[in-house]
């Protein structure tokens, strides 16, 4: 297997995978599993720390003791870097996209300030247009002030990233043996390109023959081909391998943005309650409620009826849900 670069240990790993026993059985099937990577820790929860495992290491290994990054008001991956950033005794500062005058404590947003992170927010125009330009400044301005500051850009997708997935795809091969099964397709709702990457980049060079699907939760279809294929090609520049990579070998579930990023349309809530009740697991409604509501709407369109076995990731995101609660219908 090809050598990887090195990380350090922040995750509970291998996390479990369950099977949805009532709704595969409600869909009349394939078969539905869940992998649980929202249980890779409580304030660490969530994929991001797989993927900073890796981007935490080469700060380390750099000698930086400052950490930037950005994202939404209720970022994961800010929330989590924070909470890594406390447990190893580092500062951070968070650049996090908002337009309102005053953002309500609440959520991941709540957290990160317990977790005492440095917060500077800009607009979602600067976010979109500038973001690395500001984070780039930050990183000089608090050079002077005496720190080392590493950044990391949006949910740790670039080439170091990459890796946290990679090992991840390692790790579902392991479950398959062990539980005797075979995972037709992997499923993921996608936000930034970084854990597609790297379950894309492993199933290749592994041979492992499964399709990985992601579900868009912003842009489209074509905007992230572009993005995973550059996170894929960062990654190789860190690896010793020769990967023939297309973009058509890129699987995107485009049509359920809804309102876009971060915003809930009804039938998306009705879904992550339903599924609530049914199943006793709790989706979160930026990713992992529009990705597992796009793979089932799929299902029922026939779109894998070839399948038997499809594995969907809970890519965490249950802080992000009590901001939200007044959606919600009781």
């Amino acid at each position: 297997m090809v050598n990887i670069p090195g990380r350090i240990e922040l995750a509970n790993l291998p996390t479990k995978i369950e099977k949805l026993e009532r709704l595969t059985e409600e869909l009349g099937g394939p078969n539905i599993f869940i992998k649980r990577d929202d249980q890779t820790g409580s304030e660490i929860s969530g994929n991001k720390i797989r993927k900073l495992e890796f981007s935490v290491k080469e700060a380390l290994d750099q000698g930086c003791n400052l950490l930037i990054t950005c994202g939404g008001i209720q970022s994961n991956h800010a929330r989590a870097t924070a909470a890594v950033v406390a447990k190893l005794g580092l500062a951070s500062c968070l650049v996090l996209r908002s337009d309102k005058e005053e953002e309500k404590i609440d959520g991941n947003y709540f957290l990160d300030k317990v977790l005492g992170a440095k917060i500077k927010f800009i607009t979602s125009r600067e976010y979109k247009e500038s973001r690395m330009e500001i984070m780039e400044d930050l990183k000089e301005q608090l050079s002077k002030e005496g720190y080392k500051p590493y950044i990391i850009p949006e949910g740790a997708s670039n080439g170091i990233g990459t890796f946290g997935y990679f090992n991840a795809m390692k790790e579902i091969a392991q479950q398959e043996k062990e539980m005797g099964i075979k995972f037709d397709a992997v499923v993921i709702a996608t936000g930034s390109g970084g854990t597609y990457g790297g379950l894309f980049l492993a199933n290749k060079i592994m041979n492992h023959g499964a399709k990985i699907y992601g579900v868009n939760v912003c842009d489209d279809e074509e905007y992230f081909k572009n993005q995973i294929d550059k996170v894929i090609r960062e990654s190789l520049e860190y690896i010793d391998e020769d990967v023939e990579l297309s973009k058509d070998e890129i699987n995107i579930l485009d049509g359920y943005v809804g309102k876009g990023y971060a915003l809930s349309r009804p039938e998306e809530i009705e879904f992550i309650h339903k599924l609530a009740k049914l199943e006793g697991v709790i989706l979160d409604p930026v990713y992992t409620g529009k990705g597992m509501y796009g793979l089932i709407n799929e299902i029922k369109k026939g779109r894998f009826k070839d399948n038997n076995n499809i594995l969907f990731i809970h890519t965490g995101g249950l802080y992000g849900l009590f901001p939200k609660k007044d959606l919600f219908s009781f």
